[in-house]
């Protein structure tokens, strides 16, 4: 490398559409890297896998548009585990913006899998109160949501029929970007009700929630866009995680290759000496 080089004289937008190759072609094509599943994903995919065929779980998806990148996938994976396993879903959302989000997770699996609304699953939509509802669901669900998020009433839908209050839901999966969310259903639901619960919650939000593995207080737990990778590979369905998880694999490598590259010019281009500076200094 000749000397003198400086690699301040490279075109920054080199760097970003370098970047941007990174970042594309593991989501046109993905790479199928290696996702190692972790023991708190295993043992939430385990627990919702022991759940005899008919049995009533719940979904609470409480998460907004910012973060959809990570949460949906987690939510479209439990509803995929959930309906290959021919148990019978009741979603709540703490969170407005959610009902939406969860329709669009919905959509197509309802019709891979051929399940009837009403029947195998029902969207009771958005309730305010945050703990309070969550208490009021310990007490009873319709009375709580006593409509769904279409405005048809608990009391004409089938499945509701069947569910008087959280003593029905053999489990409940809280994908949740923050409050309220997964630490006021371990508070109000678990403490409570003996509600067993698992969780999905944003790559920086997980480490609050470990502890409740530990304590039994949750059966296990999706962490970030990896949780949701390890998921969709224990269901046997690779998709948005996994080819976010290459790509995000293939950026990490990017940069540290850009870091080694930058401190090797650094050094061969040879550190400016202490004299140097101090006449560049003086000149100014």
């Amino acid at each position: 490398m000749a000397k003198g080089f400086d690699i301040r004289s490279i075109d920054r937008r080199i760097i970003f559409v370098l970047i941007f190759v990174a970042v594309a072609i593991p989501l046109i094509k993905p790479l199928g890297l290696p996702v190692g599943v972790s023991p708190p994903v295993q043992s939430l995919y385990d627990a919702v896998d022991a759940l005899p065929p008919g049995t009533i779980v719940m979904l609470g998806g409480d998460y907004s548009p910012d973060t959809v990148a990570e949460l949906q996938p987690m939510a479209i994976a439990f509803l995929r585990h959930a309906f290959r396993n021919d148990l019978r879903v009741v979603i709540t959302c703490l969170w407005p913006a959610s009902p939406p989000l969860v329709e669009a997770a919905l959509a197509p699996l309802v019709d891979e899998f051929d399940k009837e609304y009403g029947v195998d699953y029902v969207n009771l939509g958005y309730m305010t109160g945050g703990p309070v509802t969550i208490l009021g669901m310990g007490n009873s669900i319709p009375g709580t949501f006593p409509r769904d998020y279409y405005g048809t009433p608990v009391a004409e839908i089938p499945l509701m029929r069947e569910v008087d209050n959280l003593d029905d839901i053999e489990l409940v999966m809280e994908v949740s970007a923050g409050t309220p969310g997964t630490r006021e259903w371990v508070q109000q639901a678990v403490s409570r009700f003996s509600v067993t619960l698992g969780a999905g919650t944003t790559a920086v939000g997980a480490p609050n929630f470990y502890p409740y593995i530990s304590s039994g207080q949750l059966v296990g737990l999706l962490g970030g866009l990896k949780g949701a990778a390890e998921y969709e590979i224990l269901v046997g369905a690779p998709a948005d995680a996994v080819k976010g998880m290459d790509a995000q694999s293939i950026v990490h490598a990017l940069i540290v290759f850009f870091i080694l590259f930058g401190n090797v010019v650094y050094f061969v281009s040879g550190r400016p000496s202490a004299g140097s500076l101090t006449a560049s200094r003086g000149e100014r």
